[in-house]
């Protein structure tokens, strides 16, 4: 028997990129390779790097497939090739920079595939204005306790609350047990601003339901309710990207959604092997996002702050990350 290549050579627009170990198994349960990976990404090249465009990203590394360590990596991988490109952040808590992943083609995701990324996590903000995010992101994290139909009650009561606003929000299943909606807004307010907002919103929601909790410490929340998680807006803090694969032994997909499905659909049917068919039906979801349209801005969620913190309630938390 002949033996196994040990790379091959991927043409991604006008760029070819070299991958090496193409059999090596990245999820156990179904056998999927990385190059089974690598193809994951290019069937939906379109959406992922227009999730990541121009925005620093941290990198969840897998060198060894799910069967090994998982790498947290802010930094870029070395060895990179002189058309990726980064941004420098700097990170005042270790007085310290780090040159992030900055996707700005297709070729740029699959090469952080060569390098053994199976998740990617963006900021909210771009590189253009890093301290000014563009996104506000509202993260339904459920307990351990809460089951799926809650987090779908407690989003159509977020979409409730964002008609009322003015404000478009985009779906997407987290590709594990929660929920996100993405708001695009103008970048003119810095991180703690747009998270003051989001804290805002979610005290909003959870005056309308009892199926939520914006308890901060965790000992204190209710393990059968939705945390609506504001803490996803703070500087530095990332959530995996719209069609990001997860680290999970099914192969999930953070997967864009329509509105008129968050009630039906379920996340476990959302994977790498189901989600490029749905995409080559419906493309990018997000697509509106990416291109900036129905911006927001987040000046009557502030007002809410206002208003609140002067009725006694108290400001987000300090946050320690």
């Amino acid at each position: 028997m002949p033996s196994k290549s040990p790379s091959v050579e991927v043409e991604v627009g006008s760029r070819v990129v070299r991958v090496s170990n193409p059999d090596r198994v990245y999820f156990p349960e179904s056998g999927a390779t990385k190059l089974d990976v690598v193809e994951y990404y290019l069937a939906v090249a379109d959406g992922i790097t227009g999730a990541l465009l121009e925005r620093p990203c941290m990198l969840h590394r897998f060198p060894k497939g799910l069967a090994g360590d998982k790498v947290h990596q802010k930094r870029l991988p070395a060895g990179a090739p002189d058309w990726v490109e980064t941004v420098e952040l700097f990170f005042p808590r270790w007085g310290r920079t780090a040159d992030e992943l900055c996707v700005t083609e297709p070729a740029a995701v699959i090469w952080a595939v060569q390098m053994s990324t199976v998740e990617f996590h963006p900021w909210n903000s771009r590189r253009g204005e890093v301290e000014q995010p563009d996104e506000w992101r509202i993260d339904l994290d459920p307990g351990d306790a809460c089951d799926y139909a809650t987090v779908r009650r407690v989003a159509a009561v977020v979409h409730e609350v964002l008609d009322e606003l003015g404000a478009v929000g985009y779906p997407k299943t987290s590709g594990s047990k929660g929920l996100h909606v993405y708001v695009r807004i103008p970048p003119t307010h810095g991180f703690a601003d747009v998270r003051r907002a989001a804290h805002a919103f979610a005290r909003e929601v959870e005056r309308r339901t009892d199926d939520v909790t914006t308890a901060w410490w965790r000992k204190d929340r209710d393990p059968a309710k939705v945390f609506v998680d504001y803490n996803q807006n703070t500087r530095d803090h990332t959530i995996a990207a719209a069609y990001s694969l997860r680290g999970l032994p099914d192969a999930r997909v953070s997967t864009p959604l329509r509105w008129d499905e968050v009630a039906d659909a379920d996340p476990r049917d959302l994977t790498m092997f189901t989600v490029p068919a749905r995409f080559a039906e419906l493309g990018d979801l997000h697509a509106g996002l990416h291109a900036d349209e129905h911006v927001f801005d987040i000046a009557p969620l502030l007002e809410w702050a206002d208003r609140d913190e002067a009725e006694g309630a108290a400001p987000p938390p300090d946050d320690d990350a």
